[in-house]
């Protein structure tokens, strides 16, 4: 695996790239030795198994151990890539005599085999990815009875059919394409199906879902554009990867500009999607940019939000006392693990690394970091993969998502809302509630019928109607669903989606977002209530964004407000009416403190709009706020919105209410 350069830069001299916003390589490389130093005690006496401390993952110590090798052997590998081996004996000393010992069947160290745990195939995948990206120092070196060996261990992803069809096809790929590469076993028609397979996430504008469900989340810049990029560097890819080059290129150069558009002034990624332990392995995509050699987005501007997002956990405590990635967000809250999830686990993100492995003269390092696109000016965009409207503000740094198309499920689906993906709002400032309630009963940025025993109803399975910018700068996105109460199954493992159970449906819902900076006017009726559900009996509830911390709260009139120490959550009927209220969560989500919840009540009316104003901001609370105002006039199939927002602008806009019919119950 090769990265080029286009030879020898001279050295910027701009002011700029020596202000405090500015990483040089050499912090990259200091923390990435930090970070390595750090693991090393938790090393195995052959060096194979790195074992963090911290209670046992859900598939046991011996994938913890073999866990903690390969992720840590991939920031491993782009420090030896990077430097081109100089200077670094000893690590490759030591990552070569885990790899001996860890083929090796009799050796106490030896790693769990791809055919004795599904998860070794995940991890397999990243020792061949670096094997062929240090080629040079490490592989080539290897006396020849362990590349016997390494290839014994890596034969039986040859024939398995087993790989889930989500991100997991990449692991088979990659293995296979290293084994093609040394003379092992390989089968091109399976690494063909492979290509076929992610080809099929492909859903326009440079997303993909990670599978055949809704899956928008991170995993579409950390794993389903960076494999192709990687892959496409291996000896073994060179014919299969030229065909496609081009149109991988253009899909990462569209995601990506949209990417840099979902990260904070802060550097906080959206705290969105499953395995946000991974944490700052976000940056991915953007070193992954640019060993590409995207067109429309700039070497300074990509190593920016690389920059932003590794030094926001850095800063954040990420890295414990003794310089260990835990379970957590910022500092541990091990329940933002997954049921598959180790000790190890977290060392994922030594993708955001990656830049890393580009060598010293590589222009990149050279060019001035650009500010993040939420640095520079107000904006709403709409993606329309996942359903999104996207606001960043200028003046705050929040990037907020409005979400009306992503739930980790298919429309017509009556599982359970993911609070990871089927909330209705997103940001780079608030977490959504992710304890047991927040699973069970949907309440932050949710609008749910309640009925009188307390059971709320889900929305996943929703159907887009909209996501659009409007003339007037407006981003307008609405969705429909059936609203549904789920009893789940017992026992289910969690991997991030919602859970399976019986089901009872409740009644149609319509929501409408009208956004705008940090405001969103959310319109919502009840479009019928299924047979034997009574309207006296339920109450539609509107949840808006949670804040942490030591959050103060007040609510009535129709109002609700939660102000922490630098965030405002305001929560307002637009025609009065409704119960307000709050609810504290006091281990919520990962974010230090508790949460607070804004929501109103209003009695259900099917037909009958209601219109809710919320906002989030770091505008304190007791700053006079102009009201938004709201005309909604019903015209034939749609509407007419004649909305005064807060900071004095008046927009008008049209809805066709009717463009689609009701989420049918699967």
């Amino acid at each position: 695996m090769t990265f080029g350069t286009t030879g020898q830069v001279t050295p910027a001299t701009d002011s700029d790239v020596a202000t405090a916003a500015t990483w040089s390589r050499e912090d990259w490389l200091a923390l990435a030795d930090r970070m390595l130093a750090a693991a090393r005690p938790f090393a195995s006496p052959g060096h194979a198994l790195i074992t963090f401390p911290g209670p046992e993952g859900g598939y046991g110590r011996a994938v913890d151990g073999l866990e903690g090798f390969a992720r840590t052997f991939l920031l491993a590998g782009f420090r030896i890539a990077g430097a081109r081996g100089v200077g670094l004996d000893e690590l490759v000393d030591r990552y070569t005599a885990g790899i001996t010992a860890g083929t090796d069947p009799s050796s106490p160290d030896r790693w769990v085999r791809l055919d004795e745990h599904p998860q070794a195939k995940v991890e397999a995948a990243s020792i061949a990815l670096v094997l062929d990206m240090t080629r040079p120092w490490i592989w080539d070196r290897l006396p020849s009875v362990v590349r016997e060996r390494v290839v014994d261990y890596l034969r039986p992803a040859v024939g398995d059919d087993t790989y889930p069809r989500i991100n997991w096809v990449w692991f088979r790929l990659v293995v296979q394409t290293f084994l093609r590469s040394v003379g092992g076993p390989h089968s091109l028609d399976e690494m063909n199906e492979d290509l076929t397979t992610h080809d099929g996430f492909v859903r326009g504008d440079g997303w993909m879902s990670d599978g055949p469900h809704r899956a928008y989340d991170h995993y579409v810049g950390w794993a389903l554009h960076l494999y192709p990029t990687l892959w496409a560097r291996m000896a073994g890819a060179a014919d299969l990867a030229e065909q496609r080059r081009e149109r991988d290129l253009a899909g990462l150069d569209r995601f990506l500009s949209d990417a840099v558009a979902l990260v904070g002034a802060d550097g906080s990624p959206l705290i969105q999607g499953r395995s946000l332990t991974y944490r700052f392995a976000a940056a991915a995509p953007f070193w992954v940019g640019a060993i590409a050699g995207v067109p429309s987005v700039s070497l300074g501007r990509l190593r920016g939000a690389a920059t932003r997002i590794v030094r926001h956990f850095v800063a954040n405590g990420a890295l414990d006392e003794r310089g260990l990635l835990t379970l957590g967000w910022h500092g541990p809250w091990p329940r933002l693990a997954q049921s598959y999830s180790g000790p190890g686990s977290p060392y994922w993100a030594s993708k955001g690394l990656l830049g890393i492995a580009l060598p010293a003269d590589h222009p990149v390092w050279t060019s001035v970091e650009e500010p993040l696109p939420v640095e520079e000016r107000d904006e709403v965009r709409a993606i329309h993969a996942p359903g999104w409207l996207v606001s960043g503000t200028r003046a705050d740094g929040i990037v907020r998502v409005v979400n009306h198309g992503t739930d980790h499920a298919v429309e017509g689906a009556t599982v359970s809302d993911s609070p990871l993906y089927a909330r209705l709002g997103y940001s780079t400032a608030t977490t959504p509630v992710l304890d047991d309630s927040g699973w069970a009963s949907p309440l932050d940025q949710s609008v749910t019928l309640v009925d009188d025993a307390g059971r709320v109803t889900h929305r996943a399975g929703m159907r887009l109607l909209t996501v659009h910018v409007d003339t007037d700068g407006v981003g307008v996105a609405g969705s429909r669903a059936l609203a549904h109460w789920v009893d789940p199954d017992p026992g289910q493992r969690d991997h991030g989606g919602g859970r399976v159970g019986r089901s009872r449906p409740a009644g149609h819902l319509t929501v409408y977002s009208l956004v705008r900076g940090p405001w969103e006017l959310r319109l919502t009726r009840v479009d019928g209530l299924a047979d034997g559900v009574e309207a006296a009996a339920l109450r539609l509830r509107i949840g808006g964004w949670a804040v942490a911390g030591d959050a103060t709260a007040t609510a009535g009139g129709g109002v609700a407000v939660v102000t922490g120490a630098h965030l405002t959550s305001w929560l307002e009927s637009v025609h009065g009416g409704g119960t307000a209220g709050v609810t504290a969560v006091p281990h919520g989500g990962p974010l230090a403190g508790g949460l607070v919840v804004p929501w109103l009540d209003h009695p259900v009316r099917p037909g009958a709009w209601a219109a809710t104003f919320t906002e989030l901001s770091r505008v304190p609370a007791t700053t006079a706020r102009r009201a938004c105002r709201a005309v909604v006039d019903e015209e034939g199939r749609g509407l007419h919105l004649a909305v005064d927002w807060p900071d004095g602008i008046s927009t008008s806009t049209r809805l066709d209410t009717e463009r689609a019919g009701p989420t049918p119950a699967s």
